[in-house]
Formats: C-alpha cells, sequence, structure tokens
C-alpha cells in the first residue's frame, strides 16, 4: 500500500501549478487526498484535470491567491524571487519547498525507479509506467508528458512502485535515492546551469551515487557519455551494481536486432544467453532502446522479463512524442517535442523511416536563448534532413534574451548545410505558409518544446479549408 501524505504536503501552494513536472506532484498529492491549490498564468486543459481532482487553481499571480493556512508553498527553477506569491510566503514566513524536494518526498518508502537522461526520460518512464499497469503491480508515476492512453502525466497508485522522470536540468535529480537508476544519455544541455561536460558527468555522478545499497544503475552501453559516466562510475563506486544495455557486443542485456514495421518496431534482445523478442509501437530505433531500457529496469526491480517485454507493448506512445495530430488534404500532421539537436535528428530520422517516400517539412520553433548560443549550429544541420522547414523566432520560457542571439543562427547553420528553410516571424502565420507548401502525401512535424504544439490543429484547419 502506499504511504500517505507528508506532514508539509497537506496543504501546498504550487506556484506555476500548470507545468508538466508541478502538475504531476499536485494530481498525485489531491488523490491521496491533501488540500491542494496553486496559481499558473494562463487557463489550460492541466488546470481543469486539477480543479476535477478537487484542486483549487487560480489564473494568474498575486499574493492573494496563497491562503494563510498553507502549509508549504512548492517551486520550480523556473519561479522568480519577485512573484508575488513567493514573496508573500515570505511574509507569512511559509516554508518553500523544490519541485524536486516534493516528488522525493511522495517516493519515500516505495521501490522506486528515477528515468534520467538528456533525451528520452519521458518516453522511457512513460514506457514504464503503462507496462507495470498492465501488469496490476499499481505503479506511482511523475513523467513530463500526458500519456495517451490515461491522458495524464501523473497518477497515485496502490501498489509499491513509483517510476519518476529524473530532471537532470536543474541537478533536482540528487535529490532522489531511487533503488534502480536508468541513464539513457548524458550529452552537454541547460547551458544556463552547466559551463562543461565535467560539470555535467559530475552531476550525474552524484545522482549514481543516491541509488540505495544493493540498488542498480541501468545505461546505456551504445552512447559515448553514457560510456563515460560507467566508467567513472565503476571507478567511484565499485560496490555499485551496474547494468548496461544496447547494441555494444558488451552490453549485459545485448540489442540483437531491431525491425522497423512501418510505425512499430519489432525487438529483440539476448538476456542471459536466451532471445527474447517484443513489439514496442511506437517507431524509430530510439524508441526500440528506450523500451530495451525499461525492461531492464524493470528486471532490475525483480519482475519477469517475458512479463514485463510483453507488457510494453501496449505502450502506445506519449502526447508531443510524434503524436499524430491528424489528417486534412492527404498531409499527415505530426508533432514533436525534440529541442536538442540530438533529439531532433532522431525523430527526423523516425520519421523517414516511417514515411517511406513522402516529403517531410518541419514546423520548428528554437527553445531558449542560452541553448540556441550553444547548439543553434547543430539545429540548423538537424533540419536538413528535413525537405522543407519553417523556422520560428525562440522561444524564451524562463530566460531574458540574450544580444546576437536570434533564429538566424539556426536558419544560417540550416542554409550552409543544403537545407530548404523559410523564416517566419509571426506565429500566426505558420499555418498559411505550411497550406501553401504541403501537398497531398506529405507529414508535416511540429517541433520545440514551447508553445509550437498549438499550430498542428490550426495547421489541419487552414489544410481543411
Amino acid at each position: 500500500m502506499a504511504p500517505g501524505i507528508p506532514a508539509a504536503m497537506e496543504r501546498p501552494h504550487f506556484i506555476g501549478i500548470g507545468g508538466a513536472g508541478m502538475s504531476g506532484i499536485a494530481k498525485i498529492l489531491a488523490q491521496r487526498g491533501a488540500k491542494v491549490a496553486g496559481s499558473d498564468a494562463k487557463e489550460s486543459p492541466t488546470a481543469e484535470a486539477l480543479r476535477a481532482l478537487g484542486a483549487t487553481v487560480h489564473i494568474g499571480h498575486a499574493a492573494g491567491h496563497l491562503a494563510d493556512d498553507a502549509s508549504c508553498v512548492v517551486v520550480s527553477s523556473a519561479i522568480r524571487a519577485d512573484n508575488p506569491e513567493l514573496v508573500r510566503a515570505g511574509e507569512l514566513s511559509v516554508p518553500v519547498v523544490h519541485r524536486s524536494d516534493a516528488l522525493a518526498s511522495l517516493m519515500g518508502g516505495l521501490r522506486s525507479i528515477a528515468v534520467a537522461g538528456t533525451h528520452g526520460k519521458t518516453t522511457t518512464t512513460s514506457m514504464l509506467a503503462v507496462a507495470l499497469s498492465e501488469l496490476d503491480l499499481g505503479p506511482s508515476y511523475a513523467i513530463g508528458g500526458d500519456l495517451a492512453g490515461p491522458g495524464t502525466n501523473a497518477t497515485h497508485g496502490e501498489g509499491d512502485i513509483f517510476v519518476a522522470e529524473a530532471d537532470e536540468s536543474d541537478r533536482s535529480f540528487q535529490k532522489y535515492d531511487p533503488d534502480v537508476a536508468i541513464v539513457l544519455n548524458v550529452e552537454l544541455d541547460h547551458h544556463a546551469n552547466y559551463a562543461s561536460m565535467d560539470e555535467i558527468y559530475e552531476s550525474f555522478e552524484t545522482f549514481a551515487g543516491k541509488i540505495v545499497p544493493e540498488g542498480t544503475l541501468v545505461v546505456s552501453a551504445d552512447q559515448s557519455g553514457a560510456v563515460e559516466l560507467t566508467r567513472r562510475v565503476r571507478e567511484a563506486l565499485p560496490a555499485l551494481t551496474v547494468v548496461t544495455y544496447g547494441e555494444a557486443e558488451t552490453a549485459d542485456v545485448r540489442v540483437h536486432k531491431i525491425t522497423p514495421r512501418g510505425l512499430t518496431s519489432e525487438v529483440t534482445v539476448v538476456l542471459g544467453g536466451k532471445f527474447l523478442t517484443f513489439t514496442v509501437s511506437v517507431p524509430g530505433r530510439h524508441y526500440a532502446l528506450n523500451a530495451v531500457a525499461a525492461l531492464a529496469a524493470g528486471i532490475a526491480l525483480g519482475i519477469p522479463a517475458h512479463n514485463l517485454a510483453s507488457a510494453l507493448g501496449k505502450y502506445t506512445g506519449v502526447k508531443r512524442r510524434l503524436q499524430l495530430k491528424g489528417e486534412a488534404a492527404g498531409v499527415q500532421v505530426i508533432d514533436s517535442y525534440a529541442h536538442h539537436p540530438t533529439e531532433m535528428t532522431a525523430d527526423l530520422e523516425a520519421m523517414r523511416g516511417a514515411a517511406s517516400d513522402a516529403r517531410l517539412l518541419v514546423v520548428f520553433q528554437p527553445h531558449l536563448f542560452s541553448r540556441t548560443q550553444e547548439l543553434g549550429t547543430e539545429m540548423g544541420q538537424a533540419l536538413a534532413l528535413a525537405d522543407a522547414s519553417v523556422v520560428l523566432d525562440i522561444y524564451p520560457a524562463r530566460e531574458d534574451p540574450v544580444p546576437g542571439v536570434t533564429s538566424a543562427l539556426i536558419i544560417d547553420a540550416a542554409t550552409a548545410a543544403g537545407a530548404d528553410v523559410t523564416a517566419v516571424h509571426d506565429k500566426d502565420r505558420v499555418p498559411e505558409v505550411v497550406a501553401g507548401m504541403a501537398k497531398p502525401g506529405d507529414l508535416v512535424l511540429t517541433m520545440g518544446a514551447g508553445d509550437v504544439t498549438d499550430l498542428g490543429p490550426r495547421i489541419l484547419d487552414h489544410l481543411s479549408s
């Protein structure tokens, strides 16, 4: 049976309650019976879902939204010090709790799997949540995206397993003490918080060091950063059980073959000298490898391999991870959360593999000035995999503009790589521009971590008119 409500979380107030990470914690607390309240910048389906669970959700930020009897205020790293609700919390001496500490408190007393890596966290966490639910294990989970089936990013389960996406961006994943940790890959990202790969490695090493005694680290045997992390962890933490997975001959859970079958893949792995084949119901080699990571983690937690492999086939995707938004005038519109060059390349290659001879048109919105400054060239090179691209202005999220850093960095690099790129500064013009480019049989991919996702339905409407 899952534990109840941590004392400090009986009457929590979330600033930015509609965010992917914050809303998940709020949902679990509401399901456990806490009196949840919070605020967000705008109305959303997430706000409505929280209200349906009994939470009070205010739109906009104001000091008066914070109730005098709040037991704590929960914040993420995106909340600025001058937020009026945070200022009011200081005046009332209400404890301020970081999102990661709140999540860690919910995981207490449960067998936990924490999924980390520069890319693929949401998908892998989701695969585990779906598979464990399919096996009637009643997991609790907190994910950075909504599952396509249940349509939610978090739930309180009655079982003794908690699966969580572990965010390295602000080092908050170091707060967890998992029984099993997954590291999918290690690359330089989140440039506002990490100045070098050495800092990234140190952060992931600290995360690995928090695994409970007799716990397990599951880590890629293929990706160079993960391989280097494995070397460092084995040297620094010789008592830690490390299980590697991937296509490398040395992998403990070795991928023998990945066979694309349209929008699915058939995966064969070698376990203990025996072959095990299962289906992954989403396209792309990277998603197949995510499923193998999930398989290895479940096995480490004691779940029979054959049962887990079969259950993994029930995973049908996460919103914004190559999610089909619809079709109009013979054109399919698909949404991708990819915003780092590695992710962009992986999703574009996956769609190439699934699309046969169809043209691939991309609407890309860069995310963060710092990321564009450091990786704009690589983003542009990734766009060369598309037949044509529309590039929007940078989505700032939590950042202030950086002088000289614009989408032109990406467009110039894409053009130099031979890509067909169009700059569109007014997002409202995109549906018209794309409708003028698209022909029957084309695939349109809206790509990025910002509000580019809103354009899919509008593009479909324009194509239909």
